[in-house]
């Protein structure tokens, strides 16, 4: 460390000299990383001397052929401080603490001192005209083929733009920035954890009152946001706070970004008393219960991504509601943005989950029921997904307690089921399926009306449906429904119904098994009645249950032992003298 020339001579007026002294500048910063003594005094003086080393990077491109008496004579000043930390650093690292641990200290002290007098010097000379930021070029980008020195070279030639330039030229190294960020990693590596200062800057730049700054700085940031590993440094830099009040006063794309880098600082819970603690739900409630009007559907969707995020933590979810989030929520059931809907209805149902209070809260005040029947309406135009959404959500909201599945029969949300049971999409008819057989589980009632509407027949013809999950469902639908006792007497009335189960329970067809349980507990049922035995007497494809039943199988010697009371009893014989 000693091999360093001291400078001497008159103050240096060539553009030479301030290229040499940002050298040594340079040389001492990276020098100082090796000094164990003194660690927060040399942490100091490292910051100093690359803020310095920005301005003089500045000052360097802005010169011209020249430099000017006043920038001379404070290089000559500057060359002698590093020329001093040199000496002191060389101390420290010999351990020599010729005068006392105190007299260094005291020197290093002295070092700190004078290197924010050229700071302040070198300010004043720009406020004097003699340079001026606005003129000064960002570097050529580097290629694809860079080094890692020339691309850290580009950051810190920007970043000396960020913090010494104008409006227009902080907005120009910003945009420059987030070029490079977008396109490689290792630039916000270089930022995130190789520049002194860089991630504070960002997030002091979303304050600005330029909107472009803040613009920049903001898509900067949702850059950054994007690799976990660098999250902390955000929170570290204090970016939940103004990233909030970007969304609150910033311009439509840098609230877009903003919203971006919330949602993935939230993404593991982390971060999420920070956002409640600076007014962050009630900022994100206003941005969704606008409804899309004023704001983007970019925005709302980032909002609510950040509100569910939050509202794991128990305290924020109630107050959340406190404030307004189901109505808020409801709104957007109605938006024409797919994405938008399908978010807040299973927003909606994550809230109600495992929370009575917020169920009965949002049926009662909210709207939320009748929302959600409206995207089931035929005549919404809703999307499948949105439709299989709002099955799912109403199952969280009315299927829990006995009152609520009787409002919901008589809102007519029967009547939407048979008609997806009828003519939905696979996907929506499978959700439909799906709540029948729920509604079997929890309501006698709605099992009951739903056999007199004609759900039953309608299922039938889903036993031989082409894919497996539809046959298991309808299957399992049918079982439900038929365990009512009025529904029983129904469809034994039809011959076909039950030759038609009888004919799907053939040993040598393949069929998927659960499928095939389902409809031997559905004939079980059936087989409680003499009118139903009977008629499976009677069916062609009883000879069905005699081969499942050689083979052990549990239900069907329930059935066929059932049965053997009447003329099957010769038939089955053999069967039972085992």
């Amino acid at each position: 460390m000693k091999e360093m020339k001291e400078e001497e001579g008159e103050a240096p007026t060539s553009l030479s000299a301030l290229r040499e002294a940002s050298r040594l500048v340079n040389s001492l910063v990276a020098s100082s990383y090796a000094v164990r003594s003194f660690p927060v005094k040399w942490h100091s003086i490292r910051d100093k001397l690359e803020k310095l080393d920005s301005s003089l990077t500045s000052a360097g491109t802005d010169a011209g052929h020249g430099v000017s008496s006043e920038l001379g004579e404070l290089l000559h000043s500057v060359t002698a401080t590093v020329s001093d930390a040199r000496s002191l650093a060389d101390r420290c690292c010999d351990e020599c603490y010729s005068g006392g641990k105190l007299q260094l200290r005291s020197d290093l002290d002295v070092v700190i001192s004078r290197l924010g007098l050229h700071m302040r010097r070198l300010d004043e000379i720009y406020a004097s005209g003699t340079l001026s930021h606005s003129r000064a070029i960002i570097l050529s980008r580097p290629g694809a083929t860079a080094s890692r020195d020339h691309m850290r070279l580009y950051v810190k030639d920007i970043f000396a733009r960020m913090r010494i330039g104008g409006s227009e030229l902080r907005a120009q190294a910003l945009a420059a920035l987030n070029q490079v960020l977008s396109e490689d990693e290792k630039y916000v590596r270089i930022v995130a954890c190789e520049m002194a200062d860089g991630v504070s800057l960002l997030v002091s730049l979303l304050e600005s009152g330029d909107p472009g700054i803040q613009e920049e700085a903001s898509g900067a940031v949702a850059v950054i946001s994007g690799f976990e590993s660098y999250r902390g440094a955000l929170a570290t830099a204090g970016a939940v706070g103004p990233l909030i009040r970007v969304l609150e006063t910033g311009n439509g794309s840098a609230k877009e970004r903003a919203g971006q880098a919330l949602k993935r600082m939230t993404a593991n819970c982390d971060n999420s008393w920070s956002v409640s603690a600076q007014g962050g739900v009630c900022t994100l409630l206003k941005i969704c219960g606008g409804g899309g009007g004023s704001s983007s559907k970019e925005l709302i969707a980032s909002a609510l991504s950040v509100l569910r995020n939050i509202s794991r933590v128990g305290e924020i979810k109630r107050f959340m509601v406190e404030e307004g989030a189901i109505a808020a929520l409801a709104k957007l059931l109605w938006s024409k943005e797919e994405a938008i809907q399908i978010q807040a209805v299973d927003f909606l149902a994550t809230l109600a989950s495992e929370d009575e209070s917020v169920k009965q809260r949002a049926v009662r005040e909210g709207g939320v029921v009748e929302s959600l029947l409206h995207i089931l309406q035929p005549s919404s135009h809703c999307s499948s997904k949105a439709r299989e959404a709002a099955l799912r959500a109403i199952d969280t909201f009315c299927f829990a307690s006995a009152g609520s599945v009787s409002d919901l029969i008589g809102s007519g949300f029967l009547d939407l089921l048979l008609f997806f049971v009828r003519n939905g999409e696979a996907s929506v008819r499978g959700s439909a399926l799906r709540s029948v057989s729920r509604l079997c589980l929890v309501s006698e009632e709605a099992k009951k009306a739903m056999g007199d509407l004609g759900f039953m027949q309608e299922l039938v013809p889903l036993l031989e449906a082409g894919c497996f999950e539809a046959r298991e469902a309808a299957a399992e639908a049918l079982c439900g429904l038929v365990s009512a006792h009025r529904n029983r007497r129904k469809f034994v009335q039809d011959e076909h119904s039950v030759s038609r189960i009888l004919r799907l329970l053939d040993p040598e067809e393949e069929k998927p098994v659960a499928a095939k349980k389902l409809l031997l507990s559905a004939l079980l049922v059936l087989t409680e009645s003499h009118s139903g035995r009977r008629r499976i007497v009677a069916s062609g494809y009883v000879k069905n249950l005699e081969k499942l039943a050689e083979k052990d199988v549990t239900d069907a010697k329930k059935i066929v032992k059932k049965l053997s009371g009447s003329r099957l009893r010769n038939m089955l014989n053999g069967i039972w003298s085992s």
